[in-house]
């Protein structure tokens, strides 16, 4: 399902095109403004990150299932993560994991 009028769209996020970034992990890039960007990926269980991200802007993520390991903190269903511009980080699974993103571009 995807609805949009003036002031909002709605759509089903597995219907979104998935695209793999490495073997294991996929994305699907959500609707997007010019204040921030929305993602899902998803994990294949024993995948990682392939290099160390860096955010030039605020990062935040919300593990939908699963279970990530990032930073030395284990984030089951329902973590909620902040990364402050700057900051880095390398996710990854030994379970397989979804988690829901919004990305806010500096300035």
């Amino acid at each position: 399902m995807d609805h949009k009028d003036n002031d909002m769209r709605v759509l089903h996020v597995d219907e979104v095109e998935a695209v793999e970034v490495v073997p294991g992990i996929v994305r699907r890039r959500l609707p997007a403004t010019e204040r921030a960007r929305g993602w899902m990926y998803d994990f294949a269980p024993g995948t990682e990150w392939p290099e160390v991200d860096l955010h030039e802007g605020e990062e935040r993520y919300y593990v939908v299932s699963g279970e990530f390991i990032d930073n030395g903190h284990r984030l089951g269903p329902g973590s909620y993560v902040v990364f402050g511009p700057g900051s880095t980080h390398r996710p990854r699974t030994e379970t397989g994991a979804r988690m829901l993103g919004i990305s806010i571009p500096p300035g």
